[in-house]
Parts: C-alpha cells; structure tokens; sequence
C-alpha cells in the first residue's frame, strides 16, 4: 500500500488539534482557514472515529473503505472526511499513533525487566493483547521476494537498525542492508526493538538466527477472529506461546 508523504503534515495537524482540515469526499480540495477548537460533539466524533478505524483497519488491514470505518463508527462517510481529507491521512494517523504505542512499550519492558528473555516476552505479549502489532505501517513491515541466486542465500540474518525484512525462499526472512526513512516513529521502534533482540541473543536465550524482522512478524499476526472475546484472547494467548517457543533458543 502506497501512502502519500505529502498528507502526513495534515494528520499531524490533526492529531495536535492544528488547523481544521476540511475536504468534500473524493475531491481531493481541502480548507485549512478554520483554527478554532474543535465542539464537543465534533470531538466525540473525531473520537468514534478513531476507534473504529483502530478496529477495522486492525481485522481487515488497511486496504478496508472509509465506508467501512464510517459504519463502524456510526457517522456518516462525509463527517469522515471533513476530518481526513484522503484515506492516506487516516491511515498515518493510527499508523503513527500505534508506532508510538509499541515503542513505548518496548521502552517499558527494556526498562522494567531485568532478564532479557523477560523482557522481550513482555514486549511481544503486551503488544499483542494491545493489537497495535496489527497496525504497524507498511514501511516498517515491508516484505517483498527476493532474487533468487548466491548472493541473495549469502545475505546476513542480523538485525540491523535501518534495514528492510525481505523473504529470501520459503519461510526464510532476512534483513536487507538498505537505508529506510523514517516514518511517525519507526526508526525509534527498530532501535528499542533492536536492544532487546540484541540483549537475549547475548544472554543465549534467543535463538542466534532471530532478527527484528522477525520479532515484528510475531507482533504482527493474530489468530483467526472468533465470535467469543474470551476464545479470542485464548486462542491469541495459545499462538503467541507457539511462536514464542519457536523464538527461544534451545540447548544442543
């Protein structure tokens, strides 16, 4: 998914309760003159908003219409709008907000946890009953298909701050050493993410071949939706044990 740079400015403007941004759907004209502060029942819908665009955007990706957000949030698709101009928009705001929420708690766990297989357990658990691993914007969980040959087999499994995650063959993810910019805190999230592979991989608790790509990877799945909140969080807290298995070095 391709998302415009240019409108970031508008949804930061947004988000700090800036100028008012303003734009009939699909028309693409906005109007920025208005600096008032927003009513409360304008508030309470940006709100609604929000949520419902956390919700779709988080089970069905951020390919879901703004229709689907507008039901959701039970307004009418032009009050969407009227707060963001473009579905690019909307998308780097709970992009960023949710980049911001699991740096944040990167930082606590890094900061809290003493045993570094702790810590990142505590990273991957909390980001994932928080959902916000769902979210994570496409520049920060690109994967793409690699060429084929030597070169591509002989590519480091090291994590690496500024790199991309890259499929190299069937199952296989590896780290591209290729400068990425940053985009509403994802270079601060691979740095903290980073630290803690880093500090359970030196302790000999996670396995040497694991990478942040990889860590991002876990965060990112959920299990299949089901109707009942409690089997939800069961069969969530059962697969995210699975892969944490998986992650965990084990002696030879």
């Amino acid at each position: 998914m391709h998302v415009q740079d240019t409108h970031w400015s508008s949804a930061t403007a947004l988000a700090t309760g800036g100028p008012a941004v303003t734009a009939e759907a699909g028309n693409g004209r906005a109007d920025v003159s208005r600096t008032t502060p927003l009513r409360v029942d304008a508030q309470r819908n940006l709100e609604h908003v929000l949520r419902a665009a956390r919700e779709v955007f988080g089970e069905l990706g951020y390919g879901a219409p703004m229709e689907d957000v507008a039901r959701r949030a039970r307004v009418g698709v032009g009050t969407v709008y009227r707060r963001f101009p473009s579905k690019d928009v909307l998308v780097r705001r709970i992009a960023e907000e949710e980049t911001a929420r699991l740096t944040e708690q990167a930082r606590a766990a890094l900061g809290q946890e003493d045993e570094p297989w702790s810590a990142l357990s505590r990273f991957l658990r909390t980001s994932v009953a928080s959902g916000a691993g769902r979210l994570l914007p496409p520049q920060v969980l690109r994967v793409g298909v690699a060429e084929e040959g030597a070169g591509a087999a002989e590519e480091a499994r090291v994590p690496q701050q500024r790199s991309q995650p890259v499929v190299s063959g069937p199952g296989e993810l590896r780290l591209v050493s290729e400068p990425v910019a940053d985009h509403g805190g994802a270079e601060a999230l691979l740095e903290v993410v980073g630290q803690l592979v880093d500090r359970a991989r030196e302790a000999g608790e996670l396995r040497t071949d694991v990478s942040v790509a990889d860590v991002l990877l876990v965060i990112a799945t959920s299990a299949p939706s089901l109707p009942d909140p409690a089997q939800q969080a069961a069969a969530s807290a059962r697969l995210l044990d699975i892969l944490l298995e998986g992650l965990r070095s084990r002696p030879a």
